[in-house]
């Protein structure tokens, strides 16, 4: 999977053109006393800011030294095209074992889960428990639905909640989430269920936003209180 260095990743190749040459240990940084000295801290701030969380397991020593190298046009050891395919290799690589260890979680969560008691499993792999039951009319794919809901991720991390923005939410039912079109079709309104999601029927290999990652399996609790506008 091709992913695109981040821009100030490119203005800031150094990170891995770098001089391998031994260090000697950084001294402690305890005040700025000018401008020059803000400054260049601050830069050091935004490039681990934006930068270096993308990455695990970085060896500050040669990302400096890279840095230097770099920025004061000396020989490095790399050169910006294999700076490039180097990073890129690490993110593809990366993004593959976060993305396996993500669906086995939600696999092994969705095994578990199905012999909980009043969990239902439907054809599609989507699961669903009845909290509130009621004997209201039903929606089709295509109606407009006013809901009240909560979505967290399986250990329990909320990305998501109308009942926190303290209004509930409508949309056209054709227009979310599978797991979403097929489970609230199954609801009448008045009742309150509670859905897991298998990636495949949420966000799949992409994930939406900072809060979901890719190939993750989803919880929502849902109240269907309304069909139609």
């Amino acid at each position: 999977m091709n992913r695109k260095l981040p821009t100030l990743l490119l203005l800031s190749t150094a990170l891995v053109a770098c001089n391998q040459q031994q260090q000697e240990p950084q001294a402690t940084v305890n005040s700025l006393d000018s401008d020059k000295d803000k400054y260049s801290y601050g830069l050091g701030m935004m490039i681990g800011e934006r930068v270096l969380k993308q990455y695990e397991d970085v060896d500050y020593d040669l990302v400096l030294a890279g840095m230097q190298a770099q920025h004061q046009n000396e020989t490095t050891l790399l050169s910006l095209e294999e700076a490039g395919e180097a990073l890129n290799a690490y993110m593809e690589k990366a993004f593959a074992e976060k993305s396996e260890a993500a669906k086995k979680r939600g696999a092994d969560f969705l095994e578990q889960n199905a012999g909980k008691e009043g969990v239902t499993t439907t054809e599609s792999g989507l699961q669903y428990k009845v909290l509130t039951a009621a004997d209201g009319a039903k929606p089709a794919a295509t109606d407009q639905v006013t809901v009240h809901y909560r979505g967290t991720l399986i250990d329990g991390t909320e990305f998501d909640s109308s009942y926190s923005r303290g209004e509930p939410t409508s949309f056209a039912l054709n227009q979310v989430i599978p797991g979403w079109t097929e489970g609230v079709q199954l609801m009448s309104v008045g009742s309150k269920y509670q859905f897991f999601i298998p990636y495949e029927l949420a966000y799949g290999e992409r994930g939406a936003g900072g809060s979901i990652g890719p190939f993750e399996t989803l919880i929502f609790e849902v109240e269907l209180l309304e069909i139609g506008s």
